[in-house]
């Protein structure tokens, strides 16, 4: 993928970024609408649009009809019914350890027009850390779920199974304060966990709402390492806050570190960064990141209404089928979210 260009299709852009880059504070949601987009903001959606007119997606996407639930959980629920349709099957996915599979399909095989920037810090950040941000390839996720919806990709020809590791969160969070979109997100779904390919991978795209998740108080669980447990959410996470990118080297490694944890236990997860307030409240926005604990499960689940990843754990709700988004209600989509979730008290016990 990040080889040379087949004709007529154009290469990636090399995109150095520096501490400078970065938008601080960030633009919160009661800010001026349409506050200037960054240079980030400008390379991807660009490329992006340029790929969509080139027809390098599965379908040409235009506004999406959108609606938030009535309710307290203000869960946005939006109608796609392409993606459902049209995207690739995800992949056979049968335990949480399981091996990269060159034979199966895996980002190696995109298309070199696929790719449109080769994001890179500047100086590589910290020398010699095991967190520091790695060098990701943004690529288009040719079944989009909005516009600007991109992959951010360690080197594919590493060949490197769908576990989180920091270099890449931490990459990936970066790219989250290169933005200055209140609603650009970053997320992961692990393998058991809605992963669709064994290919290691973080998702990342824009939403012009507002989700709960960005201003629910939480409940301290170890001060000293920035864990919280966030409830009054559709979906109860673990919670890590960074004022900062500072503090973006320590949260990258304590949100793997309790990744694998969880792994060990049996457990897929979730991880969903976003811009938000301080766990406590108060002033100032930095990124929140989520992490959900989950029973594993492999493979469709019959009579689901939709599939429960990254994005529905947050209160976004993607669906495939008018009917379904006309007439779901909070309670019902809740219901579907929460099935797959831990009862609070095993929940408590993992935090501690």
């Amino acid at each position: 993928a990040a080889g040379m260009a087949a004709a007529g299709e154009p290469g990636p852009e090399d995109f150095v970024y520096g501490e400078g880059d970065f938008v601080l504070p960030g633009a919160g949601w009661g800010d001026e609408p349409g506050c200037a987009p960054s240079r980030f903001d400008r390379a991807l959606l660009e490329g992006w649009n340029d790929r969509m007119e080139r027809g390098l997606f599965r379908y040409r996407l235009g506004p999406l009809p959108t609606r938030v639930l009535p309710g307290p959980m203000r869960l946005v629920a939006q109608l796609n019914v392409q993606r459902g349709t049209e995207r690739r099957p995800p992949q056979a996915v049968r335990s949480l350890r399981q091996p990269f599979d060159p034979r199966a399909f895996n980002f190696t095989r995109i298309r070199p027009g696929e790719v449109l920037l080769r994001l890179r810090r500047a100086g590589g950040g910290e020398e010699g850390g095991p967190a520091a941000p790695e060098a990701l390839l943004v690529a288009i996720n040719v079944s989009p779920l909005e516009r600007g919806h991109v992959l951010l990709l360690p080197e594919p020809a590493r060949g490197l199974p769908q576990v989180l590791t920091a270099p890449l969160l931490r990459g990936g969070l970066e790219a989250a304060l290169l933005s200055a979109h209140p609603g650009f997100r970053v997320g992961f779904n692990s393998l058991g966990g809605c992963a669709s390919v064994n290919h290691l991978h973080l998702h990342a795209f824009y939403l012009d709402r507002p989700l709960l998740v960005e201003s629910a108080p939480a409940r301290p669980l170890c001060p000293r390492r920035g864990l919280s447990l966030l409830r009054g959410v559709p979906a109860p996470a673990f919670l890590f806050y960074a004022a900062g990118p500072a503090g973006l080297r320590e949260l990258a490694r304590d949100v793997c570190r309790a990744a694998e944890h969880l792994a060990d236990a049996g457990l897929a997860y979730n991880v969903f960064a976003t811009r938000g307030d301080p766990p406590e409240g108060g002033a100032g926005r930095g990124l929140r990141v989520l992490l959900w604990a989950r029973r594993p499960s492999f493979g469709p689940k019959a009579g689901s209404a939709f599939n429960v990843a990254l994005c529905e754990l947050a209160g976004y709700l993607p669906l495939p089928a008018a009917p379904l988004f006309r007439d779901i209600t909070e309670a019902e989509a809740l219901a579907a979210i929460r099935q797959h979730l831990l009862p609070e008290p095993q929940l408590l016990r993992l935090g501690a």
